[in-house]
């Protein structure tokens, strides 16, 4: 395994704007044992900027978002992420939690047998607290109003919204959103897409995940396309929303 570089990010292209970036991937390369799924991935994200990152199924999107929230797998073996001024690579994903990064995966992972407020709490065990319950319950009342029930007897879009609440239980600089919409119906798409758009009003930088790509267009600022591992396309969101041939070649959109 390669040597993870710790290089100054002051060294590190600004790419399109002169303002110092809140989050840099930095040429990352990352495995699932053999299997090379993030291959050299650049990016940058300004501080309270929305990032959709987008592709095809199997782009390696999710491997991305996994490797960022420092999981063992996919292994990173070579490149640099940081935040904040903060070199996160070498981390591993309990440090880059306390450090800030907080992912919300696709799959929720709802404790069985906890109520949605004992999910929250269980939140702040660990060094690193965010937002108190009287704060999450005001821009959830939907947990509020459910805050003594079994967390995962919710209904698919309440554990999406307990999910996201628990990140915001935790120290939180940068939110990673893997799939926030996917298996909800289209009347619960709109109630996240709601909570994310206040989310991004609080100044929240947030990188999102969504096979719904012109759902998670709406939200973001910008947008970074994969293929296959790699990067092939980075900019606005309103470029991808306005380029159909783009949309067509990565996103069958």
């Amino acid at each position: 395994m390669s040597t993870l570089a710790m290089d100054n990010p002051a060294t590190k292209p600004t790419g399109q704007s002169a303002e110092k970036p809140f989050f840099i991937c930095h040429d990352i390369h990352a495995y699932y044992g053999e299997s090379y799924v993030v291959q050299g991935v650049n990016f940058e994200v300004r501080h309270g900027e929305v990032l959709a990152l987008l592709g095809r199924n199997g782009a390696g999107k999710t491997s991305t978002l996994r490797t960022i929230a420092r999981l063992d797998n996919p292994a990173l073996q070579r490149g640099e992420i940081w935040l904040d001024g903060q070199p996160v690579h070498a981390m591993k994903s309990f440090e880059a939690a306390r450090t800030g990064i907080q992912l919300v995966p696709e799959d929720r992972r709802i404790i069985q047998g906890l109520t949605v407020e004992e999910n929250l709490t269980l939140a702040q065990v660990a060094p690193g607290v965010g937002w108190d319950l009287d704060r999450v319950f005001g821009h959830f009342p939907r947990l509020a109003e459910r805050r003594r029930q079994e967390g995962t007897t919710l209904s698919g879009g309440e554990q999406q919204m307990l999910a996201i609440a628990r990140a915001m239980m935790r120290n939180i600089k940068l939110l990673l959103l893997d799939e926030p919409y996917e298996g909800l119906a289209p009347v619960i798409v709109h109630e996240i897409e709601g909570i994310v758009n206040e989310i991004k009003a609080l100044g929240i930088t947030t990188i999102i995940v969504e096979q719904n790509a012109v759902a998670a267009l709406r939200l973001a600022d910008r947008a970074v396309i994969l293929d296959t591992g790699e990067v092939a396309f980075t900019g606005t969101a309103n470029e991808v929303l306005d380029n159909a041939e783009l949309r067509q070649q990565y996103l069958a959109i």
